[in-house]
């Protein structure tokens, strides 16, 4: 074997799939010595359960409808994924990754929480302006050559009314401080912070029942998991203050669609604006698509230039970190960490 041939098998391989990612990753793994990269087919089962087979780290979207079931992080792929060490989630979520059982299995779990914060907090504001100014329907009404009256799409301000935001964390934080310039009063309703650290990030704490009772707009930026899922549906849409708005760019599963139809359609709520769904993209006679108090995007929220590249930066750096056995800044199952150094240190020796 040639001495080119020998560091190449006896690199740390990272594997992702060929589904878009910013430049940035392959770039700054390829810059590291004793690490290589490899793109695997999503559509290719041999090639991809070979790649996966022998690789060190799996870089993965997390994206849910993005990524092919076969190829999302589950017990069984990473029963096939002996050599696996760590997984790094392409996004704040990981809807893709079955933290437990990589635990079990000793893999190291990170995502990339913070990375496109800002644009989803940008997002977020995007949505209720066009919302509040009802730029959805004056478009429309220009396109059909109906804008006669200037006052039929009279719309409202933001500054003074009570923006309860469920979830103060990398993105909540930064709604909250954006809210603030609007001349918005801010609440906020976050399990894993006290109120004192609520206080200090810029939002009044109270429960989610009081949020939801008191909120002129409630806007959602938790994770979707087992105590999220389906959180905000029938009851807390009754909840809310008639004519209250909605907003989501957390995940799709967390508030019930078609209870927030009815909630629409009964006229409770005055309006929506939505960046996630159930099903990405929904369909497009979807009963929440077809109405003019609507407003819709394609999960699009942290897909912006500086943020994907960002998050590609963060993904890379973390995997190159935890390759090197430094401990990353987004670990997602601290506990395993001792393992995962073991283990490391065996492939290694």
């Amino acid at each position: 074997m040639s001495q080119t041939a020998r560091r190449l098998s006896d690199s740390m391989r990272i594997v992702r799939l060929d589904l878009w990612i910013d430049p940035a990753f392959d770039a700054c793994i390829k810059g590291e010595p004793g690490l290589s990269v490899e793109v695997l087919p999503a559509r290719d089962e041999a090639v991809t359960v070979a790649g996966l087979a022998g690789a060190h780290a799996y870089h993965v979207s997390a994206a849910k409808d993005e990524v092919p079931a076969r190829w999302q992080v589950s017990a069984s792929l990473l029963a096939q994924c002996p050599a696996l060490l760590c997984v790094s989630s392409g996004g704040a979520g990981y809807d893709t990754v079955d933290v437990a059982a990589c635990t079990q299995a000793g893999v190291a779990v990170v995502n990339q929480a913070g990375a496109n914060a800002a644009s989803v907090a940008e997002m977020t504001f995007a949505l209720l302006l066009s919302l509040v100014k009802r730029l959805r329907e004056s478009q429309a009404a220009l396109l059909a050559g109906s804008a006669a009256s200037r006052e039929a799409l009279m719309g409202r301000e933001i500054e003074g009314r009570v923006l309860g935001i469920v979830g103060l964390g990398e993105i909540g934080r930064r709604v909250a401080r954006i809210a603030a310039g609007f001349g918005m009063r801010v609440m906020a309703s976050d399990p894993l912070l006290t109120s004192e650290e609520i206080r200090a990030r810029g939002a009044e704490p109270v429960s989610l029942p009081q949020l939801l009772e008191q909120a002129d707009v409630v806007s959602l930026h938790c994770p979707l998991n087992d105590e999220t899922r389906g959180m905000i549906g029938a009851e807390a849409f009754a909840t809310m203050r008639p004519g209250a708005l909605f907003v989501s760019t957390a995940r799709g599963g967390i508030h019930d669609e078609q209870a927030l139809l009815s909630a629409l359609q009964l006229g409770r709520l005055a309006g929506a604006g939505l960046d996630v769904w159930s099903q990405e993209p929904p369909s497009p006679g979807h009963g929440l698509l077809l109405r003019s108090d609507v407003v819709a995007t394609y999960h699009t929220g942290g897909v912006t230039h500086e943020g994907r590249r960002k998050v590609a930066q963060g993904s890379a750096s973390q995997i190159i970190d935890m390759l090197a056995g430094r401990r990353p800044s987004r670990l997602l199952n601290p506990e395993v960490w001792p393992r995962f150094l073991e283990r490391l240190g065996q492939r290694q020796r």
